[in-house]
């Protein structure tokens, strides 16, 4: 495969809209984390799934971290290859912006494993009102 110029300028659209919309689950996640926070501080409201919901966001909070830390090396690599691209290293540029891509997609690899436990994490809320429904 010949490297250019152009073909990490693909990459260059793709990683700041994926890191938007980690950041935005990240936002996201932030602010229910701060409303249970807060419910469980001051009002002493502690719903029964309570402790899942601590594991559930626990975890999530893990899995996010590392698919923006993947992205953000993501990123970097893309830039190293234009470096190296500049330099005229063209093996090591295909070195490099291999990294970008294996980078990338163990990034989305952690996203979708992010979204399986937030799935888990509504079913949670589902299921206490799913009890409320039965009786």
């Amino acid at each position: 495969m010949n490297i250019d110029y152009t073909v990490t300028a693909l990459m260059f659209p793709a990683i700041p809209l994926i890191m938007a919309v980690y950041s935005n689950r990240f936002h996201t996640l932030s602010n229910l984390i701060r409303k249970i926070h807060d419910e469980y501080v001051f009002e002493k409201h502690t719903p029964p799934e309570w402790r899942s919901q601590l594991i559930n966001l626990n975890i999530r909070i893990s899995v996010l971290k590392f698919s923006i830390l993947f992205a953000a090396f993501g990123f970097l690599f893309n830039m190293g290859t234009v470096f190296a691209l500049y330099l005229n290293e063209i093996f090591i540029a295909r070195i490099i912006f291999a990294s970008c891509c294996l980078s990338m997609m163990i990034s989305i690899v952690f996203f979708i494993r992010e979204i399986q436990i937030s799935t888990r994490a509504l079913k949670l809320h589902l299921s206490d009102m799913d009890v409320k429904f039965k009786e």
